[in-house]
């Protein structure tokens, strides 16, 4: 079996090259021809996916080797990529920039070779001119695997730079497929962990993805683009299967998961699974909540910025990441709902709850009153921690059984301090290994970012607590 969708990935020498505007604009300029487009990006990041479901009305996904292991990349591209005419990758840092000391493991080189990609390089030419065929020379031969179909040049200055650029290239044998001057108007804000999500700036992002199309396509060869995305090769995996994961008890289990009969996993009726978001709580994969909804759950989303109760019939609860600290007075004005989430959780409900939920639940976030579920405090630093986990269960969980191993990523800048009355979650390997993360009842709680497409017994193990608890 073959299958062929026409891709490009969208890579850069570093971060700050440009990638976002670039791969942001042709998704949108590819839209607005009337192409269906699939968005994806490289990595863990939560926040460009945004821009890109905004630019191609679709869900922006995530391809990341680390967190879900190589074999993965492929079907949850074509997972993704159902019914679509084009699609554009996003790349991550710098074009070889993978996970630390892995070699090129999740970089976006990788990725590349593992779609089969063509990678357009986005190069910022403000600070050079004939010394830009060097760096894509450089680039364009690093890995003769990777192949370098054209460039696009960022932050050109004037008709002059310009030409000098193009007669580098055009010694270096690279096409320029496009050529983008300097446009303020296009940039996004940023803060502490990047650029400040859609949800938090709709009408801005709007306006904002649509001048970045407007960018592209007037400085953009679009039909030579959609002719080297044509040129990708044939992928020869199929694409994820969200049902028959959850169904299936051989397909990556957690250990007390094993001997479970398949049809139990859909038996009985659907619990409710309540997840947050709104703008305190924008950092999600959407294949999360499908692999909750396969395995029998009835989600619903709320916002705990604006909902005083969680929704009727909560049997379950899932917050992931995003930016609380933004919205600490809010949340804690917030009471009812305050009240409502550590009722939901001394009742023994399952709970999951990921970096910006461990922090909403508990006892304080920088002085301010939270859910008080854990007997603990945060507060913000200075400090950035960053970095893909490889991480072991240490005990039984809601999401997972003792020894169960998982890939995660952290991204933060906020401490939580414990008190008592909890175990740690996970066990954290490497050159320095350590616990982390709170399980209390049928509360996980956890600084880890995980997706659970590389373990979709933890959605199967979450859903049967559900509604057993």
């Amino acid at each position: 079996m073959s299958v062929s969708v026409p891709r490009l990935v969208i890579a850069a020498p570093s971060s700050g090259s440009g990638k976002t505007t670039v791969a942001t604009g042709l998704m949108a300029a590819f839209a607005a021809r009337g192409l269906a487009v699939s968005p994806h990006k490289v990595g863990p990041d939560y926040i460009d996916p945004g821009y890109h479901a905004l630019a191609t009305g679709r869900v922006g996904r995530n391809l990341d080797a680390y967190l879900c292991g190589p074999e993965l990349v492929g079907p949850l591209f074509l997972h993704g990529a159902r019914g679509c005419d084009i699609a554009v990758v996003e790349g991550v840092m710098g074009l070889y920039d993978g996970a630390a000391g892995e070699g090129e493991l999740a970089s976006t080189a990788h990725v590349a070779k593992l779609l089969r990609a063509p990678v357009v390089l986005v190069v910022d030419a403000s600070s050079q001119s004939r010394s830009v065929a060097a760096l894509v020379h450089g680039f364009a031969s690093w890995d003769p695997e990777v192949r370098v179909g054209g460039v696009i040049l960022n932050k050109v200055a004037s008709d002059r730079h310009e030409e000098l650029l193009r007669e580098a290239l055009e010694q270096a044998g690279v096409p320029v497929l496009g050529v983008l001057r300097r446009a303020p108007q296009v940039d996004t804000p940023s803060r502490h962990l990047g650029l400040v999500p859609v949800a938090e700036r709709h009408a801005a992002a709007v306006e904002a993805v649509a001048a970045m199309a407007s960018q592209v396509a007037a400085g953009c060869d679009l039909d030579a683009l959609a002719g080297l995305a044509r040129s990708a090769g044939a992928l020869s995996c199929a694409a994820w299967d969200v049902a028959g994961v959850v169904s299936s008890p051989t397909h990556h289990p957690t250990r007390s998961d094993k001997k479970q009969d398949p049809q139990d996993v859909v038996a009985g009726a659907a619990p409710v699974v309540a997840v947050a978001g709104g703008e305190a709580f924008t950092f999600s994969y959407a294949e999360n909540t499908e692999l909750l909804t396969a395995a029998g759950a009835q989600v619903v989303p709320f916002d705990p910025l604006r909902d005083e109760e969680l929704p009727d019939g909560t049997a379950g609860l899932v917050i992931g990441g995003g930016f609380p600290e933004v919205y600490a007075a809010e949340l804690s004005a917030n009471e009812p709902l305050r009240k409502a989430v550590a009722e939901l959780a001394s009742s023994g409900a399952p709970v999951a709850a990921e970096c910006a939920g461990l922090l909403y639940l508990c006892r304080e976030l920088d002085g301010l009153p939270m859910c008080g579920v854990l007997d603990a405090g945060a507060r913000m630093t200075e400090r950035l921690t960053l970095g893909y986990r490889d991480a072991v269960a240490v005990g039984d969980s809601v999401l997972a059984a003792a020894g169960t191993r998982m890939r995660g990523h952290e991204f933060h800048r906020t401490v939580v301090e414990p008190g008592s009355g909890t175990e740690p979650a996970w066990g954290v390997r490497g050159p320095r290994p350590r616990v982390e993360g709170f399980v209390q009842r049928g509360v996980h709680a956890s600084y880890l970012h995980t997706h659970w497409a590389s373990e979709p017994g933890v959605a199967r193990r979450f859903v049967e607590r559900c509604r057993t608890s």
